[in-house]
């Protein structure tokens, strides 16, 4: 069992866990991004064109919502480019209007 497999085991801690989950996530989705890239939080704020703190933020989990264009900025600093895609006519809208 993993380190946070048992911490999840205390019901206060897990509790809290679910509250912040979606925070928690976004921050290891940042963590993994800029690990994959070896990117540091100025690095990757620069080439993202925000500021060091938000993405010290975000990884912190202190940011508690993200801006749409963030995270956008963010992903493709990181060579990701996202698009939504409609569950019935599988229909793809790319979320930057560059992106053919």
């Amino acid at each position: 069992m993993s380190t946070v497999e048992k911490w999840l085991q205390d019901p206060d801690i897990r509790q809290e866990y679910e509250a912040t989950k979606k925070e928690f996530l976004l921050s290891e989705l940042f963590f993994a991004l800029m690990e994959k890239d070896h990117k540091s939080v100025r690095q990757l704020a620069k080439e993202a064109g925000i500021s060091p703190s938000v993405i010290q933020n975000i990884r912190a989990g202190k940011q508690e919502d993200i801006k749409l264009t963030n995270f956008i900025s963010i992903a493709e600093a990181c060579g990701y480019h996202l698009e939504l895609v409609s569950d019935r006519s599988k229909r793809r809208i790319p979320l930057h209007p560059t992106i053919p």
